[in-house]
């Protein structure tokens, strides 16, 4: 007799090599299942851009497997109830899903798996969403690694990732043994906001497995010129596909193996420098990024770099909210707050300009940046999150603090250097010339009126002197290195 198996659905909101249900479909019938529990997540529960992203991608995943003839069941939590009356419902002998590696839901899992087996059901999970496992990748010593070159290569030397596997072509569906509880409505998890501030995201992005899909196609036309333009925030030149990568539209195995496809197919680690090569390792940062928040769970809340601890923050209330609405008076670092605002998403190179002045210029705390990011970014993942954050603090993965105060001018001028990105995102300084656009501030009152703008009105002085605010926070750093810093120790495997 066949079984039945609940395919848990989570951050893997996709039928293209999804192990858990192709897994599932093996066995017999399958019950896809979404149960709603953003609370089982705290203290980091999805932000309202990713609930506003989650919407999309379940109604397309809910398409695509009544296509199939496996309608998605989706219910509210609390999850292990959900999952042994689900279980009960359909009369099912195995529940299987995909592994996530953050703190708060590992630890939710674990106790999951252990009590739905102590009930005589098979708990089974899988890795659907890295290339790798983190406890796979260790040094001869058997510990995390915690500098990325030395990570990277470790990866390069092992055996390539497994192929992505074929969304399966049929899907049974299980039956209810008895009268089973209604599924609830994508809408009545109220994931959209109540007033809709979500025109700049529609606009911007296509939740779902097929947008991913052709996303990937659309990059790998211009992967040559990766390695050139992807610092370049006034050019097309990255993948974006940063949010199908979190929900799992998308998983990372097939974006290696295209990637390599595209170039032949050779190796990853015979591959040489150029649009594949750079974009194989930034594949490799998000894995370093899981690696490290699966080792050093606290690193979510606290400094990998436990000294850093004693690093003098400042409350800065007017500063913080000019940096979330990009009235900065930085024209870059503006331009990028705006495109958060408006789209949910942020270039990466300018991730790290806005992040620097933050915490160096403004000396807010990473942490409270991090918050920022993570209710407003659609591709707000935890470990790439924290990661990002603690590199721009200096207190994390790669510290090197001395040397990431950014310019913002210089910054902008350099991979903005006809200023298209900030005349985007800041139009009121869009009639200033290329020369000056990053600079209003250091221009003529003559050039200012021409073009329109008055600082002060129309658009903000600067918020700091970037020069004494360098200086400042090199004295800040200096509190911190007296001391010798210490990594923080990973969690006992």
């Amino acid at each position: 007799m066949p079984h039945v198996t609940i395919v848990w659905f989570r951050n893997d909101l996709r039928l293209d090599d999804n192990p858990a249900l192709l897994a599932a479909v093996a066995r017999g019938g399958v019950v896809p299942l979404y149960v709603h529990a953003p609370e089982e997540e705290a203290p980091w529960e999805p932000g309202a851009a990713s609930r506003w992203w989650l919407h999309g991608s379940l109604e397309r995943l809910a398409a695509l497997l009544e296509e199939k003839g496996a309608p998605l069941v989706i219910r509210a939590g609390p999850s292990l109830e959900t999952l042994a009356s689900v279980a009960r419902e359909y009369g099912a002998t195995h529940i299987a899903w995909n592994r996530r590696y953050e703190p708060a839901v590992i630890s939710r899992d674990t106790a999951i798996k252990e009590a739905l087996r102590r009930d005589g059901l098979v708990a089974e999970s899988f890795n659907g969403g890295q290339l790798f496992e983190p406890v796979h990748v260790a040094t001869k010593e058997g510990k995390p690694y915690q500098v990325f070159t030395p990570f990277w290569r470790a990866l390069l030397a092992r055996d390539e990732p497994a192929e992505p596997s074929p969304a399966p072509g049929r899907i049974v569906a299980a039956k209810p043994v008895g009268k089973a509880a209604k599924s609830v409505a994508i809408a009545a998890l109220r994931l959209l906001p109540t007033i809709d501030w979500a025109a700049g995201m529609r606009a911007a992005w296509t939740p779902g497995e097929a947008a991913a899909a052709n996303r990937l196609d659309r990059f790998l036309e211009h992967l040559d010129r990766y390695d050139t333009d992807r610092d370049r925030p006034d050019h097309d030149g990255t993948s974006a596909l940063s949010p199908h990568l979190h929900f799992g539209e998308i998983s990372p195995r097939r974006v290696w193996h295209a990637v390599r496809a595209a170039v032949g197919g050779r190796p990853a680690a015979r591959i040489e420098r150029g649009g594949a090569e750079s974009y194989l390792r930034e594949l490799g940062w998000r894995e370093f990024a899981t690696h490290l928040l699966y080792h050093f769970p606290r690193t979510a809340e606290a400094p990998l770099r436990s000294d850093y601890e004693r690093f003098p923050w400042v409350e800065d209330p007017v500063g913080l909210r000019a940096w979330q609405r990009g009235r900065t008076g930085f024209p870059i670092v503006d331009a990028g707050m705006r495109q958060l605002w408006q789209t949910g998403w942020m270039h990466n190179r300018v991730r790290m300009v806005v992040a620097s002045f933050l915490v160096k210029d403004l000396r807010i705390s990473w942490l409270t940046g991090a918050r920022w990011f993570w209710d407003t970014l659609v591709d707000a993942n935890l470990a790439a999150n924290t990661l990002g954050w603690q590199w721009a603090g200096g207190c994390g993965a790669d510290a090197a603090p001395y040397f990431r105060i950014f310019n913002p001018q210089s910054q902008g001028e350099r991979f903005d250097p006809d200023g298209a990105y900030v005349r985007r995102f800041v139009p009121e300084l869009g009639r200033l010339p290329s020369a000056d656009i990053h600079a209003p501030a250091e221009m003529t009152p003559a050039i200012l009126a021409a073009a329109g703008v008055t600082l002060g009105d129309n658009y903000p002085e600067p918020l700091v002197d970037h020069a004494e605010a360098r200086v400042r926070a090199l004295a800040a750093l200096k509190i911190v290195t007296a001391a010798k810093a210490k990594p923080d120790k990973p969690r006992k495997s």
